[in-house]
C-alpha cells in the first residue's frame, strides 16, 4: 500500500526544494535566512517578515 502524494490547491504554485549549493539571501529587516537565492535582485523577506509586510501594506492608503 502506498501512501498518498500530497496536492498543491488550485492556482498556488508548487514550491521546488532550494538549491543546498547556492547560498539563501538575508531578510532586509531581521537578518534571518530568505527561501530566495543570494542572487535574488530587490529586498527579500524571511516568510515571517514577508508576511508582516503584507499585512502593513494591505491597509495602508
Amino acid at each position: 500500500m502506498t501512501s498518498p502524494t500530497p496536492e498543491t490547491p488550485a492556482g498556488t504554485p508548487a514550491q521546488a526544494p532550494a538549491a543546498t549549493t547556492a547560498p539563501l539571501a538575508d531578510c532586509v529587516l531581521c537578518g534571518e535566512p530568505t527561501e530566495y537565492p543570494a542572487s535574488t535582485r530587490g529586498a527579500t523577506y524571511c516568510p515571517v517578515c514577508e508576511w508582516q509586510e503584507g499585512q502593513r501594506t494591505a491597509c495602508s492608503g
